[in-house]
């Protein structure tokens, strides 16, 4: 081998090492820098809420605040917000009484009983209700659900909570159905196919077999399904009426959480009153609800969770 060839090896190895050092010293930067920005946005969302939030807690009371009054544009202001919560989980039940049943016999359906031609054309159909925009469910609940709703039930106000807790649980069930056939697709065919075996019909398998080894990708499911019901904006705002009243009556109107942050956002209380902060202290109980059923679906998925 001739020093030529060596000294263009040699010039060779050179720079693959000096681009290979220069590649380990700012891609590892990279990529911490573009993990930290979640995090970093999730930390400010957190302090932005929490030290707005005090501002309120510090000016009113407790007994005021789990109080059923809530008129805080009034001369006299309260700031009651049970009827805000009250609200909340109204309608996120309705909901889940919609998209539960619903979501859960697709799920059943596509992952147990469909034919592949038919899944391949039936579950992007159902996969196309999440892609339609909250504002558009939220005319549809108010022009057509409300007024077919108050021909049925002639006590039932224009604005009410009925109508939006039913098309936000139509809007939910692709979330439902998807996440529990993920679950059930998982189960071993190992399984089903001993259960046949056994002389066990095909409904048998799903319901003792299929649903009870995927539990906890079911319930995970659902969990994140209230989280995300009860974080919905648009449908309560446009259908379920700003009503601060504390009632039971689904056929009255309810105001939830978020209807609030909107409603005030759109210029009725002045930046730095009272009323301005209730905002950022509604944001963090909205906050600390979502956190919680998150938490709690990690839970259940990983203390139900089966292994194969």
């Amino acid at each position: 081998m001739s020093d030529r060839e060596i000294d263009v090896r040699e010039i060779i190895q050179n720079n693959i090492r000096n681009k290979k050092d220069i590649v380990n010293k700012i891609m590892p930067v990279f990529f911490f820098v573009m993990a930290s920005v979640s995090v970093l946005t999730t930390v400010g969302i957190i302090v932005t809420l929490v030290v707005d939030a005090y501002k309120f807690f510090s000016a009113v009371g407790i007994s005021e605040i789990f109080s059923t009054r809530l008129a805080p544009l009034r001369a006299d202001p309260s700031f009651g917000i049970l009827p805000l919560i009250n609200g909340t989980i109204i309608i996120t039940a309705i909901a889940m009484l919609v998209a539960i049943p619903l979501g859960l016999t697709a799920a059943l359906y596509l992952s147990q009983f469909a034919s592949q031609r038919v899944r391949k054309t039936v579950k992007p159909i159902l996969e196309v209700l999440a892609g339609i925009p909250t504002i558009v469910y939220g005319f549809f609940a108010y022009t057509f659900v409300t007024p077919l709703l108050m021909s049925l039930i002639p006590a039932l106000e224009s604005k009410n909570a009925l109508s939006p807790g039913i098309v936000m649980g139509i809007m939910i069930i692709p979330l439902v159905a998807s996440l529990s056939e993920d679950a059930m697709n998982a189960v071993p065919e190992i399984l089903k196919e001993g259960s046949l075996a056994l002389g066990s019909t095909k409904l048998e398998v799903a319901f003792k077999v299929v649903i009870p080894s995927a539990i906890s990708g079911i319930i995970a499911s659902f969990v994140l399904a209230i989280s995300r019901a009860i974080g919905e904006t648009m449908i309560v705002t446009i259908a379920s009426g700003s009503s601060k009243a504390f009632t039971f009556d689904i056929t009255k109107s309810m105001q939830t959480m978020t209807s609030y942050i909107v409603e005030f956002t759109s210029g009725d209380a002045g930046s730095g009153t009272t009323g301005y902060y209730s905002l950022y202290a509604v944001g963090l109980i909205l906050l600390l609800f979502t956190l919680v059923m998150n938490l709690i679906a990690q839970y259940i998925s990983r203390k139900y969770r089966e292994e194969y």
